[in-house]
Order: C-alpha cells, then sequence, then structure tokens
C-alpha cells in the first residue's frame, strides 16, 4: 500500500513548481488529476527536447498522473469543474492572487462545496504585499530574497544557478504544507489555505547564511567560507574534467594534505590573503590525475574528494545505482529514464505522463455527471480528450 493512495488531488498547477509538488504526492500514490486548458494544455508539454509528441521534461513532472482538458473561463465549464470538486481532498493553484474569484471559482466558493478541501496556493510572492500582483521567474524571487547576492565571484557579477531553486523550493513547501494539512484534517474535519511563496521558499536553502545576515555579519560574495573564501572547498580541473574538494573539517585538510604533500596547518580553514597562494598550489595539484584517480584518492585517503560527474556518467555511477536513483517509466513511446524523488517508493511501479485530456470522460464521470451532461460539455467544445 503507498502512503497517500486514498488522497485525491486536483491539480491546476502548470510547468514546474506545482507539478513537481503533485509529482512527489503522486509517487507517494495520490491520485493526481490535472486539469488543462483546451489549447495547449500545460506549457511545459511544448518545450524541447520531445519524447514523441511530448517534451521529456514534462513527461518527468506528470508521470503518475492523469488529465482533464477544461476550459475554465466558460460558466459550463466552472460549474462542471465545482461538481467534481466534492470528491477531492486537494487542491492546488499556482495562478496570480485573485485569479480564482475571477474565475468564479475563489477559495469562499471552494469551501461552501467542499469544507473539508485542503487549497494551496503557490505563488512568486504570496497572497499579500505589495508584490502579489507581479509577475515573476525562478530568478526574479531569488534576486528579491538576496540568495542570488551570496552567488558568485568575489566583487563580480551574481552568478545564475543553472536550476531552479525558488520553483523547487515552492514545490518541496507546497507538498510538505499539503501533507500536514492532512494531518491536520484528521483532527478538525475541516478543510484550509496554504499559501505558499516561493521568494520564502527558496530563502531556506541559504538558512545559516540568513543566520548571520539578521545579525549584521552578512557575508561577501564570493569570499565566505563556502562561497569561495576557503581553497579547501571548491572545484578544481583535473586532467580530463573537474573534480570537488570539501575538506571543511580539519582531520580530512590534514589527511587531504599530508597525503598531497603540501605543507599546511590550519590557517587553510579560515579565510584570508593567504588563500591565494594556497589555491595556485591545489590547481597544479588537481591538474595532475585524472578524475578516477582523483576518486580512488578520495577513498583510500577518506578526505571528501568526488568528482564532477557529466552527461551520462550519472547512470553509470555505481552509488547513484545502488540507491535506484533513476527509475524507467514505460510510455507508449518507448521507455523513459527517470529520476525518483527522495521519498519515491524504489518498486514503485510508474505510469507515464498523461496525454492532454485523455481522462477527461473518467474523471467527470467519477465526479457524478450524467452521459448526457459529459456529452453536452464535448458538444460544446467545453472539454475534450
Amino acid at each position: 500500500m503507498l502512503p497517500l493512495q486514498n488522497v485525491r488531488v486536483l491539480d491546476l498547477s502548470r510547468l514546474l513548481p506545482g507539478p513537481y509538488a503533485t509529482l512527489a504526492l503522486a509517487d507517494l500514490g495520490a491520485q493526481v488529476d490535472k486539469v488543462e486548458d483546451l489549447e495547449g494544455g500545460d506549457y511545459l508539454r511544448h518545450m524541447p527536447p520531445h519524447h514523441g509528441p511530448d517534451s521529456v521534461m514534462f513527461a518527468a513532472l506528470n508521470r503518475n498522473k492523469r488529465s482533464l482538458a477544461l476550459d475554465l473561463k466558460q460558466a459550463e465549464g466552472q460549474a462542471a469543474f465545482l461538481s467534481i470538486l466534492q470528491r477531492y481532498d486537494v487542491l492546488i493553484e499556482q495562478f496570480r492572487p485573485g485569479v480564482m474569484d475571477r474565475l468564479g471559482i475563489g477559495y469562499g466558493i471552494l469551501h461552501e462545496r467542499n469544507p473539508r478541501l485542503i487549497i494551496c496556493s503557490l505563488t512568486g510572492y504570496g497572497q499579500t504585499g505589495p508584490l502579489r500582483h507581479a509577475a515573476g521567474h525562478d530568478l526574479n524571487y531569488l534576486a528579491r530574497s538576496g540568495v542570488l547576492g551570496l552567488q558568485g565571484p568575489e566583487d563580480g557579477t551574481p552568478q545564475v544557478p543553472a536550476f531552479q531553486i525558488a520553483d523547487i523550493g515552492g514545490a518541496m513547501w507546497s507538498a510538505l504544507g499539503i501533507v500536514t494539512a492532512l494531518y491536520e484534517r484528521t483532527q478538525t474535519n475541516k478543510g484550509k489555505v496554504l499559501d505558499i511563496s516561493m521568494l520564502e521558499a527558496n530563502m531556506s536553502f541559504a538558512a545559516l547564511a540568513f543566520g548571520t545576515i539578521l545579525t549584521g555579519h552578512a557575508p561577501s560574495r564570493g569570499g565566505d567560507t563556502l562561497s569561495g573564501g576557503l581553497s579547501l572547498y571548491g572545484v578544481y580541473r583535473a586532467k580530463d574534467g573537474f573534480v570537488s574538494l570539501a575538506a571543511l573539517e580539519p582531520k580530512f585538510w590534514l589527511k587531504f594534505a599530508v597525503a598531497c604533500g603540501i605543507e599546511s596547518d590550519l590557517s587553510a580553514l579560515m579565510p584570508g590573503p593567504h588563500q591565494a597562494a594556497l589555491r595556485k598550489r591545489l590547481v597544479t595539484v588537481f591538474a595532475s590525475r585524472t578524475k578516477s584517480e582523483w576518486e580512488a584518492f578520495g577513498r583510500q585517503h577518506d578526505c571528501c574528494v568526488e568528482p564532477v560527474l557529466e552527461g551520462d556518467e550519472l547512470q553509470r555511477d555505481a552509488q547513484l545505482v545502488a540507491r535506484q536513483v533513476f527509475t524507467t517509466v514505460t510510455t507508449s513511446e518507448g521507455p523513459l529514464t527517470q529520476v525518483n524523488t527522495p521519498l519515491t517508493p524504489r518498486d514503485r511501479v510508474h505510469k507515464g505522463a498523461p496525454k492532454k485530456g485523455e481522462h477527461t470522460r473518467a474523471i467527470l464521470r467519477e465526479g457524478g455527471l450524467s452521459e448526457d451532461a459529459i456529452e453536452s460539455l464535448f458538444a460544446r467544445k467545453i472539454v475534450t480528450e
């Protein structure tokens, strides 16, 4: 039995944040029904590269889900939506504040129809505050929160991350909020509204940095302990790629230094001008071996040295394979390799991402609509499959 297999989720989100939150829930057994518009559906379906008609990115976020294609801008679509609502435990939406009200499906109406419904609203800046209606994307939330200002070289331009920190942070806090609200409901028998801000969610990744910033000890970009101030915590070029060194504790640094023939004391663990000479020495040291040689060195001396894996190296990595990080999803276009979440049961049999509107009829039937009512919605182009 999967832990959430009796939970039903209605998902109005698209792209990355909301769909990753509901991916975590779906992998744990929740029935996630994705509501998509009639034109193109979730925008992510169309982003390259593709596996068959849909994007591999869409496939990675929407396995184990169903799809209902419904026009929420039409009164008949709103009525159908409210008709099926009573059978759901959770609704997650990602619109800007006020959009749900304009669609005629605001929080008050939703809770009137289903008092036990948990509504998770995941937005960039939250439901309150002067920026609540502002447009934004991941980079904007990182910038506004102060997290982006911590990234990059000293006295240089803040460095743009290669992945969406705020989006995934918002997804993780949404999933956690939903699970805790489900538990709370077992005691109160009432639903609630969760207001999750991606601006705030991404700040959790920099909790230690904010611990110093908020006491008036702001770290300098590129010069703090973990952002470039210590030579023994960084990335260096080997003969055939890159290697990471993270010998933060004295025992790890001394093991590394002795094994490499570097004369060093514990000043290496303190930022300062002396780090420049040490970094130059480490550049020479790391250039003398290959990535695999450094990996063997790290195992032999237990000193926090790891290769920087790239591309197809990941699927061959013994640790990732042993942990069953990768999973294969069967689709009509052939198998797809994807990544499990940390909580995904490793024996989970996955279903591929749905086609747009693939489950429209089934979801409407389960929601109590008659066959005549369903056919009328199709005839009036309120729903498609």
